[in-house]
């Protein structure tokens, strides 16, 4: 909370460098979000596997980003505000990623069924152990 607080002056000031650090972060979560999901999609991974996944593979742990900032540049350094951009992109933007996800659930799974004949949950995902 201290460091939005730090940085809430330099976002207002700096409209300009907040914009080029913003058009590159949605690029990239919106990238590797699809990626994410459409490679799930190929693979035949179930939509309650596949959603979520593809939010972490877009995910930047800007929370990481944040502490690692503030420890040798300081609560008001380029570095922080950089993280705080992150931050205030990334969660809704990510917000964004799952409401498409949960939306695009119905043709998610009918095309699953289209192209596999069965359905992930049925298959086992590995082998049972064997009894003694």
């Amino acid at each position: 909370m201290l460091l939005f607080i730090f940085q809430a002056g330099a976002i207002v000031r700096r409209a300009l460098v907040i914009a080029l650090l913003a058009v590159p972060i949605l690029i990239q979560v919106f990238m590797n979000a699809g990626l994410t999901y459409l490679l799930n999609w190929r693979l035949g991974v179930a939509h309650r596997v596949a959603a979520p996944s593809s939010l972490i593979g877009a995910s930047n742990f800007f929370e990481l980003a944040v502490a690692t900032a503030i420890s040798p540049f300081g609560l008001e350094s380029g570095a922080a505000l950089t993280t705080v951009v992150g931050v205030l992109i990334e969660v809704p933007v990510m917000l964004a990623v799952a409401q498409i996800a949960n939306r695009s659930r119905a043709w998610y799974e009918a095309s699953i069924q289209q192209h596999f004949r069965e359905p992930l949950e049925s298959q086992p995902h590995a082998r049972a152990p064997r009894s003694r």
